[in-house]
Order: C-alpha cells, then sequence, then structure tokens
C-alpha cells in the first residue's frame, strides 16, 4: 500500500509557500487510525524572509523525512527553494530551484532544467512537503483569473467546494476546503485558513491520514466528515456524466470471445446482454435477436471484466480502474468504515467505480503498524476481528506484518471455521514456509516469497529491510537448489495462491530520472507533471554495481513467478500501485515470467473470480453471468500489450467509454472508443 507516496508526491507537485505573513511557528500533527500521532510538520517563518519546514511521517515502518528551505516573491511564488531528505522507502531527496528576473532553473535527483520565465509562475518542487498547499492557496489567492501557471508545466486552479467552522481551543476559526486541479489526475482536496493570505489548516485523506494545526486535533474528525460530503457530490457528477445506462437489450456484434476458462479465443460471435446479464451467445450473424442498442465490435476482441486482486481502493479509483477494462477489485485492506461507505455507494449507483470484493485487514501492536482495519494484541482480539468480517460478508481475512506469531496458527482455524479464506504478508520472525504450515491460503507480494530464503527467526521484516534484503540477495539465489525447488513444490501441493505484484516491486531496480517501468510504454498519454514525478526512485541505489545487481535481482523475481506457475502454484493479479495502468504492466511481466498472453489474460479474469468466489457471476463471458466485459482494439492473446487498447468497458448494465474517461482525468486516449447505438 503506497499511500506515501501520494502524500509525499502527490503535495510536493503544488509544490509552493505563503506571503506576506508575519514571523510565526505553526506546527501540525499527523493522525492515522483514529487518532494517533505518527508525525508532524514544524513550519517556521522567519522575520528574514527564509520559511524553514521539517516534516516527518511514519507508517507501516516507512515513510519520507523532509527539511525545506524557502523565500518567496511578493506574488507568493518561490525566488529559492531547497529540500532535503528521504523518501518513503529511503532515496535520497535533494532539491533546488531559483529564479532571477526571467530565468529560472531547478535541479533534483531525477532532473534538470532551465526555462524563460514571463510573469507568475509557480515551480512544482517533487520533494515538497505539505507546506506546499499554503503557498499555493495563498499564490492563488493573488490570481485575479484564478489560474496559477506552474513550473516546468501546467496550470493550477483552485475552487472552494465547502466550508467549516472549527474550534481550537478557546479560538473558533473559519476554514474552506479547496478541490485544486491542475496537478495529478484528479482533483486535491485541503483545508484552508480564510482571510487575505490564506494557508494550510488540514490535509485529509479520507479513512487513512488527517494533518491537521495542532491544537485542533478534535474537529478532525467532523473536517474528514463534510469533507467526504463534499467529494460525495462531485463524484456523483462524474459518475452521471461518464457512465451511460444500457435500457432494454444490447446486441454487441462481431465480437471474437475470449474464453476464460480454457485461456484461448474463441469464434466470431454476437453476444445479447440484458439487464446487466449475458443472455446470449450465438456465432455471428447467425442470431435472430432484436435489441433496443447495438454495438459493433467489428471483430475486437471481447474479454470478461478484468480483476485487480490487490487494490486499496480509494474513491477516486474508479474511473482509471474501469477505463483500463477492470470492473472488480479485490481491496487488500482499508479503513473499515470508509470501505463499507464505498461499498453502500457502489451498490446505490451513485459511485463510478469497479464492484469491490473485501479482504479483511488484521495487524498487530507495535511500533510498526500499519494503522487499518483492526490492530490487535492477542488472540481473542483476533478472533473478534474475524466476527466483525465475516458478520459484515467478508470472504477472506488478511494478516500483516505486526502480527502475534503465537496466535497465528489458531487465528488461522478459526477464520476458516467461519468459512473464510486467509492471506496476507508473512509477519515478522517468520518464513513463508512457516504461514504455509500455519495453513495460510494466499501469499501477498513476491519480496514476501523471496524472504523465504534470506530471513531468519531475528529478522525484523517490519522495516526497509524487507525491501533492501531482496533487493540485495536474490541475485545469489539459486532457484534450481533444493530450498527453492521444495518450497514452489509445497505451494503447489497445497494450492497455496500467489499473488505477486511483480510490477509493483520494479521500484527495486528504478533509478534516479529513469521512468518507471509501470508507465514506461503509457508515458506519453499521461499529464507531464505524473511523467517527471514517475522519475523520481524510491530506492538507495548509490553505484552502478549496486543497480545492476537489482536488476538480476528483480529479473530473478520474474522468474520465480514463471517457474512457481508452471509447477502448478495459483496465481492472481495485483497491482497495490497506480490503478489501472499498473494491472495491464503486471500482465506484460507474467507473459515475460513464461506464461502465453491468454494464460496471463486467464490468471485475471477466471482466476481473479475463482479466488474471490464469485465465479458464478463473473470471471467469463457466459450466458447467465454479468455482463461485466471488456471490448480490445488488437489482439491481447496473441500480443498482451495490446491490452492498453481498451475501445469500450460494460460493467454490469452500464457502459463506459474509455476515450472519454482519459480525457476526463487529462490523459490522451488511446483508442477511438466504440460506442452505442440505437437500434434502427
Amino acid at each position: 500500500m503506497n499511500l506515501t507516496r501520494t502524500l509525499v508526491l502527490g503535495l510536493g507537485l503544488i509544490g509552493v509557500s505563503a506571503t506576506a505573513l508575519a514571523a510565526e511557528t505553526v506546527r501540525y500533527v499527523a493522525l492515522v487510525d483514529g487518532g494517533k500521532q505518527a508525525g508532524q510538520q514544524v513550519v517556521t517563518r522567519g522575520a528574514d524572509g527564509k520559511t524553514k519546514v521539517d516534516f516527518i511521517f511514519k507508517d507501516n515502518g516507512r515513510g519520507p523525512e523532509l527539511k525545506e528551505e524557502f523565500t518567496l516573491a511578493a506574488d507568493g511564488t518561490y525566488l529559492t527553494y531547497r529540500s532535503q531528505g528521504t523518501t518513503t522507502f529511503g532515496a535520497k531527496v535533494d532539491e533546488t530551484f531559483s529564479r532571477k528576473g526571467h530565468e529560472v532553473q531547478w535541479k533534483t535527483t531525477s532532473d534538470d532544467g532551465h526555462q524563460t520565465v514571463s510573469g507568475t509562475a509557480l515551480y512544482s518542487a517533487l520533494g515538497g512537503t505539505p507546506e506546499s498547499f499554503s503557498v499555493a492557496m495563498n499564490a492563488l489567492s493573488k490570481r485575479s483569473d484564478g489560474k496559477l501557471p506552474l513550473i516546468p508545466n501546467g496550470t493550477l486552479t483552485s475552487r472552494t467546494v465547502a466550508t467549516a467552522k472549527v474550534e481550537c481551543g478557546k479560538s473558533p476559526r473559519d476554514v474552506e476546503l479547496h478541490a485544486v486541479t491542475g496537478v495529478g489526475l484528479t482533483p486535491t482536496f485541503a483545508w484552508a485558513t480564510t482571510g487575505a493570505n490564506p494557508r494550510l489548516f488540514a490535509y485529509i485523506y479520507p479513512g487513512y491520514l488527517q494533518l491537521i494545526e495542532d491544537g485542533c486535533q478534535a474537529d478532525a474528525n467532523a473536517l474528514e466528515a463534510r469533507q467526504k460530503q463534499a467529494e460525495s457530490q462531485v463524484l456523483v457528477d462524474l459518475a452521471k456524466r461518464l457512465g451511460h445506462p444500457l435500457a432494454g437489450t444490447t446486441l454487441i456484434t462481431n465480437a471474437r470471445v475470449f474464453d476464460s476458462e480454457n485461456a484461448k479465443l474463441g469464434p466470431s460471435s454476437d453476444v445479447l446482454i440484458q439487464d446487466g446479464r449475458v443472455v446470449s451467445i450465438t456465432p455471428a450473424g447467425k442470431g435472430k435477436a432484436n435489441a433496443d442498442n447495438l454495438i459493433d465490435a467489428g471483430g475486437k476482441v471481447l474479454l470478461p471484466g478484468l480483476f485487480d486482486m490487490h487494490g486499496h481502493v480509494g474513491r477516486w479509483d474508479g474511473g482509471l480502474n474501469l477505463a483500463t477494462g477492470v470492473t472488480t477489485v479485490r481491496d487488500m485492506g482499508n479503513d473499515n468504515a470508509t470501505l463499507q461507505q464505498m461499498l453502500v455507494e457502489i451498490k446505490d449507483g451513485t459511485l463510478m467505480s469497479p464492484d469491490v470484493v473485501p479482504a479483511g485487514f488484521i495487524e498487530g501492536e507495535s511500533n510498526f503498524s500499519a494503522r487499518n482495519g483492526f490492530v490487535i494484541k492477542d488472540l481473542a482480539g483476533a478472533k473478534k476481528a474475524v466476527d466483525w468480517y465475516a458478520e459484515h460478508g467478508y470472504p477472506q481475512i488478511k494478516i500483516y506484518n505486526s502480527f502475534p506469531k503465537d496466535v497465528l496458527k489458531d487465528t488461522v482455524a478459526y477464520a476458516h471455521s467461519k468459512g473464510m479464506r486467509v492471506s496476507g504478508h508473512v509477519p515478522a520472525f517468520l518464513r513463508a514456509q512457516d504461514v504455509v504450515d500455519d495453513g495460510f491460503d494466499e501469499i501477498q507480494h513476491i519480496n514476501q516469497l523471496m524472504l523465504n530464503f534470506f530471513v531468519d527467526e531475528k529478522t525484523d521484516t517490519r522495516t526497509l529491510a524487507r525491501f533492501y534484503l531482496v533487493a540485495d540477495k536474490t541475485d545469489g539465489l539459486d532457484l534450481d537448489s533444493k530450498p527453492v525447488q521444495d518450497f514452489i513444490h509445497t505451494l503447489a501441493s497445497k494450492k497455496v495462491v500467489i499473488d505477486p505484484t511483480l510490477a509493483t516491486f520494479e521500484f527495486l531496480h528504478q533509478r534516479e530520472g529513469e521512468m518507471s517501468p509501470i508507465v514506461a510504454e503509457v508515458a506519453d498519454h499521461l499529464p507531464p507533471d505524473i511523467q517527471r514525478g514517475r522519475r523520481v526512485a524510491e530506492m538507495n541505489i548509490p553505484d552502478d554495481a549496486t543497480a545492476q545487481r537489482y536488476n538480476r535481482s528483480y529479473a530473478k523475481m520474474i522468474e520465480f513467478v514463471g517457474r512457481a506457475y508452471k509447477a502448478g502454484v495459483p496465481m492472481v493479479a495485483g497491482t497495490d500501485e497506480m490503478v489501472g495502468f499498473t494491472l495491464q504492466r503486471e500482465l506484460e511481466l507474467y507473459v515475460q515470467a513464461g506464461l502465453t498472453p491468454s494464460q496471463a489474460l486467464q490468471v485475471a479474469t477466471w482466476n481473479g473470480a475463482k479466488y474471490t468466489r464469485t465465479l458464478a457471476e463473473r470471471g467469463s463471458v457466459a450466458p447467465g453471468k454479468r455482463s461485466d466485459i471488456v471490448l480490445i482494439d488488437g489482439d491481447p492473446t496473441a500480443n498482451i500489450a495490446d491490452i492498453r487498447n481498451v475501445a469500450l468497458v460494460i460493467k454490469a448494465g452500464t457502459a463506459y467509454y474509455p476515450a472519454e474517461i482519459h480525457e476526463a482525468l487529462g490523459i490522451k486516449p488511446f483508442v477511438p472508443a466504440v460506442k452505442v447505438s440505437a437500434a434502427r
């Protein structure tokens, strides 16, 4: 789960600060899990015009540490800027910017540049802190047109979507919720003070983080509730604009239907759907069905809706997921209240989103705990968590890093007694073999599998060691050795599913300045700020020798997955990263590992349904099943890269045009949409 990347990189891309403010120190606290402090930000504005920021955030055994220092021009934009520290996974941050007259220049660990700029323009820092909101809001407030040009590119805008009155001790305050657009693919929301020089009051990521002025914590939950309400209205409007309900019957003609059960492409067919279900599949041109709506597939490939089996869903993920053909996501850990709200919104049709199959998150109490779901201390607490998830219809639980190993086996058995599957990370001081012996049905992430060969009972994998150990040591692992072969045989014989999330772990070998492999093939379609942000590395790779070793280690991880699949180990396709595009890259990596494109597609469709226990409803295009279907311009069974050419998506009874969604998100469409037409 990489929300910390979203926090720091996302905010940094707005990088500005307040001006015309008196010398002062403002403190913020970062709260998770209903009020536990996980970090802080201290902003000191000096009488000499310099602002200094100390920011630290630690959750799940990782997080950034940053120090900023900057000065401002009269228009509120940077004259000088410096940020130093480390990213979530320990990579170095060292960023500078300066402006002299019309000339600006910048340098980061991943890029550098210079421009000639006329008038007001704001530098978008890659390694910025949440204080960036203060500057953005203040600089925007001085712009009569409400638009703030950005350096190197882009334009920032903001609008007020809600107001609130907060009680900070004995000092009542009026604050406003701003929706900031022009950076990233969706709006970013932040609470600001009012008046002539607005600045950041609170940044809230609902269900995960509350960063708020110290002394005002008592109002954090109320602000979060108000923010979710304001976001809901924006999301409802978005769903109405981009979803196209299919009334009556719809006939898709001349489509080559992918047989996901047998992993092969079928002949050209006509598919009739009604009320969100597939009614019939007949040879192309042979049926006599009358329909209210027609879709001419023109020989394109029709797939079942894709499954992302490792998501941490947010309310803004729906567009990007649907546009890439994902119609079902298995949520692998979330704030329970937030997810329950989302499930209701999805059921009611007010939220544009794939359907969600939830896995109940259970963590153990420690200084490294991830604060999602339930955090427990003993078997009684674990059973109470399992009971809650069972009562709320969760088919599965997920165990996490700090879970106490002495109650693991009994917890697994108790969940099984409730008819639930059990998966997760390998808790600290255990190996993957141990959790298999204790009854796990599934293991998440390639690093958790590879750590099996590098840890002992004293290795604390709640730290960054769980990433650096596999990057350092997998290169030297003999995949033909008896320990590796025995482990693969055990996984296969016990039918333990693996969820490798290979694409996510490409960060293990990405160097500064290199485009993230997740988006390398689609980068030209993405907004410039996303492209720039995706050149930022997350691991500390100090030299070429280390880089070469990490590359070889990652190649062996891919090979391990291929060997496991060929040995009969069940597999599902998940991401745990940028939604949509990451799943497409994941399938490419499966083909690189030795699967055929059709087998990779089977993993992302049939297997997804099988291991979410939804196979009776989803996972294949068949009469009686849901009409969750994806039309591909090209043949992904021959060339898996064609999976990116999504021309139409139907989720139950609603059609979505990926080109239309991508345009709304600032993404250049990949192929023209195939649209629904009324029957004549």
